[in-house]
């Protein structure tokens, strides 16, 4: 059976992407900060689905935290540590946390598990359309997310030949944030003339880890906003 680990996996799209998963027939672990609710969302996907806790943000705990995951095939994640700040009234602790997680806390995952990848595992790791969309309050967002783009490309030669792939999403139209709000900023923009849904970003992710042919490589999920 396919083992595949999603870390932020217990709500909004991380949650979307275990059920799809889940429902292709994997083992599937979800991570939360919080076991609480990482252990519910597991019960709710079904199947052989279980949660344990996960904190990106201080990443000297991550090994410990997946002493318990052994053989694994598909890594994906997705955690965001996402809050507006401007250099006008610039939050450095929030600043700090965010690019530990992003960037430490990816990259230590991704080093805790490399000796137990199957022969055939490949990783993806989320970032965003902001590193090529800055907007105000994007800073840090922008930063950490163009930073993905490095650590994929660095990661492809350290833990070759497993392969490691970025995508990076632009809004989603039907993600908790955004399903509720009318008419949401570059839905009219896009040449689909929409937002990409949860369901595309999880057929994507699962492209990514599964083509043997793709290494190291961006992919936008934005309906090709760039294009215009």
């Amino acid at each position: 059976m396919t083992s595949t680990l999603i870390v932020g996996g217990s709500g909004g799209l991380g949650s979307v992407m275990a059920q799809h998963f889940a429902d292709r027939g994997d083992d599937v672990i979800v991570t939360s900060r919080d076991k609480a609710r990482a252990e519910a969302i597991a019960a709710q996907i079904g199947g052989s689905t279980r949660g344990l806790a996960l904190d990106l943000a201080r990443p000297e705990t991550i090994s410990a935290s997946l002493a318990d995951v052994t053989d694994v095939d598909n890594v994906v994640i997705t955690a965001v540590g996402q809050a507006a700040n401007t250099l006008a009234q610039f939050d450095i602790t929030d600043a700090v946390s965010a690019v530990t997680m992003k960037l430490v806390g990816y990259a230590e995952t991704v080093r805790v598990l490399r000796e137990r990848f199957t022969p055939d595992a490949s990783v993806v790791l989320f970032g965003g359309l902001a590193k090529e969309r800055p907007y105000p309050g994007s800073t840090v967002v922008s930063t950490f997310n163009a930073g993905i783009s490095g650590l994929v490309r660095t990661l492809a030669i350290e833990i070759a030949p497993h392969r490691v792939n970025a995508l990076h999403p632009g809004l989603i139209g039907d993600s908790p944030k955004w399903r509720d709000v009318p008419d949401p900023p570059h839905s009219a923009q896009t040449p689909i003339g929409r937002l990409v849904t949860m369901a595309e970003i999880a057929d994507a992710t699962a492209f990514l880890l599964h083509n043997t042919g793709v290494n190291a490589h961006d992919l936008h999920m934005d309906g090709g906003l760039l294009a215009t």
